[in-house]
């Protein structure tokens, strides 16, 4: 193990921001009726719609880490909620994409949203070269964790 010093403070901190973010994120699918899997796969969908790309079942199911029926019961569970629609793909037709209904991103926003304004707002307080550190480190744990299986 890694000795104690002050990088270890700072990955015991994010170990602490992670529990925390997982917790609040547990209590918002909670108080919503959702499962833990429907609040990954509505960010993963806003995150979709954030950089343009059109979200099929397989590629949700394939972010998520699901198999095939997985992907269909929790489609099929979020729309019945009206978190999501099925539509056909506007690139491509005859592909059916998954799309968030502006109801779970407005229940989203009430939930989170005053978490991430805060972030911003400390975010504000680091300059260019603070940030490009911080999304530098952000990044290279995110790509760890990723390929840690």
């Amino acid at each position: 193990m890694a000795s104690e010093g002050p990088e270890m403070e700072l990955v015991h901190l994010l170990r602490a921001v992670t529990v925390e973010l997982g917790l609040h994120s547990a209590r918002f699918a909670n108080r919503n009726g959702m499962h833990p899997t429907d609040v990954r796969a509505l960010i993963a969908l806003m995150d979709a719609t954030r950089v343009g790309e059109e979200m099929t079942a397989g590629r949700l199911g394939a972010a998520l880490g699901l198999n095939s029926a997985g992907t269909t019961a929790l489609v099929d569970r979020l729309e019945r909620a009206g978190h999501v629609r099925r539509v056909r793909g506007r690139r491509d037709r005859r592909q059916v994409v998954v799309e968030v209904e502006q109801r779970a991103v407005e229940l989203g926003q009430a939930h989170f949203g005053p978490l991430i304004a805060h972030a911003v707002e400390l975010l504000r307080g680091y300059d260019e070269r603070e940030r490009a550190a911080i999304r530098g480190f952000l990044e290279g744990v995110r790509e760890a964790a990723a390929g840690a299986d």
